[in-house]
């Protein structure tokens, strides 16, 4: 994200400056909506309070070493302490640690958790890595990061490629730099023995169902009224897109193809989803799963169904792909899935997008009952937690809905880019967020 104080629509004289990112051009397309905002403010909205990055030597297991880079961004406190994932990818990038740490706020207002956003990230391959390297690189990560984790200041949670015994290593780290207290709630998404809530591992993937059946009961989606014999696609089958495909398949859809990163397996009549997931613990891949056909993850993206739902990495929807989308409806199971050019693709074809901030809301939603249960010494049963995970998921989208009804009855025409951008739920989304946190900031009061 460049560090831009100047009014994006009014740009001071110079050099063109850059591109924006996403998390820029979605925040822009929602201001356009919002009257009344202080001078200013919008600035200390759109921008990181901090990006730490650090740069450690790990040695690895054939003796040698190796130098790794890692980032941490808070976006904003105002409601509370930051809550973000670690994500270890080759190709991870501090822009994109920013956008979604940007995200992660909006998410956290728009479910009225009391945290901000936050997220971080380690470039490594961890494909290539053995576990004794990645928990050297978590250790060392946490010992770098210091002052600036903590249970009321900023924790993480799993992300892409790190997983609960990633959050134990973190939690044993901290635990040992910080002696005497209880750390527990430093991070979420940690193994049940550690104090990890039940219904954690799968709340993203069943928040998914939950926001999509209250998006259906409105009756937005074209000629599709219920989730019985919907057809669903979903891209990604790691713990988001195999959970989502099992309790889309309980509620009585139909998932007509999944994949993985080595490609994907189809069957029009509806897969076995019990039968996938066994064939990947055999084989490492839902590719070649007896009955199905093979398909490439991009013709999954355009493949004839209901329902898609983008569950692995971000970008994946763009507008060279977009008006090839053949669903009724996206879901966003992954964070970004369709870039903000194919987003109004998408709603010019009447194509409705779910977005990020709700639609995969639930792992953050019980992150925040972790971190309750831990800070209190409780144990919720997993009833209560699927409930109130339930129950929150459900009312953010109801609120979504009533403003994007608000929000088409009374067009802006405030601002450029609101001109040629349809009013989206993700804007509606946004708009609902930005005000309670801009409210929120107001309310505190400008220190000193």
């Amino acid at each position: 994200m460049t560090d831009r104080l100047q009014d994006p629509e009014h740009p001071a004289p110079g050099p063109v400056a850059d591109e924006p990112s996403m998390a820029q051009v979605q925040f822009r397309r929602a201001k356009a909506h919002i009257k009344g905002l202080k001078r200013g403010l919008i600035e200390f909205l759109e921008l990181p309070n901090r990006t730490v990055k650090v740069c450690f030597p790990i040695e690895m297991e054939d003796g040698s070493v190796q130098t790794f880079r890692g980032f941490r961004t808070l976006h904003n406190h105002v409601l509370g302490p930051g809550k973000g994932g670690i994500r270890y990818h080759p190709d991870v990038t501090e822009d994109e640690v920013v956008g979604l740490a940007t995200l992660m706020t909006w998410k956290c207002a728009l479910l009225d958790i009391p945290f901000g956003g936050a997220k971080g990230a380690v470039i490594c391959d961890p494909k290539a890595l053995g576990e004794t390297e990645l928990r050297r690189i978590t250790r060392r990560f946490v010992h770098e990061l210091g002052a600036n984790i903590g249970p009321y200041t900023d924790i993480p949670a799993p992300d892409l490629y790190t997983d609960e015994q990633t959050m134990a290593w973190i939690f044993d780290t901290y635990n040992a730099m910080h002696p005497g207290a209880n750390n527990r709630p430093v991070v979420t998404g940690k193994p049940l023995e550690l104090g990890g809530s039940k219904g954690r591992l799968e709340a993203t993937g069943e928040g998914c169902l939950y926001a999509t059946e209250r998006l259906i009961e409105f009756g937005l989606v074209p000629e599709l009224t219920s989730l019985t014999g919907a057809r669903i696609a979903i891209q990604g089958f790691g713990n988001v897109g195999a959970v989502a495909a099992r309790r889309f398949m309980e509620a009585g859809a139909r998932i007509v193809a999944v994949s993985d990163s080595q490609g994907g397996a189809h069957a029009a009549d509806g897969l076995d989803v019990n039968a996938v997931l066994g064939h990947r613990r055999a084989h490492g891949t839902v590719v070649g799963t007896p009955g199905t056909g093979t398909l490439a993850n991009p013709d999954l993206l355009t493949l004839d169904c209901d329902i898609l739902i983008p569950a692995a990495l971000g970008g994946v929807v763009t507008a060279a792909n977009a008006a090839d989308i053949k669903a009724r409806l996206v879901v966003e199971g992954a964070n970004a899935p369709v870039l903000p050019e194919a987003e109004t693709i998408l709603a010019e074809r009447g194509v409705v997008v779910l977005p990020d901030i709700v639609a995969n809301a639930g792992g953050v939603t019980v992150s925040y009952f972790e971190w309750v249960q831990n800070t209190e010494n409780q144990n919720w049963e997993l009833e209560e937690v699927e409930r109130k995970m339930k129950a929150r998921v459900r009312r953010a989208v109801e609120v979504i809905v009533a403003r994007w009804h608000s929000l088409n009855a009374k067009p802006t025409e405030s601002d450029a880019d609101s001109l040629v951008a349809p009013v989206t739920l993700r804007t509606a989304a946004l708009v609902v967020a930005i005000e309670r946190i801009a409210r929120a900031t107001l309310q505190r009061g400008i220190w000193p």
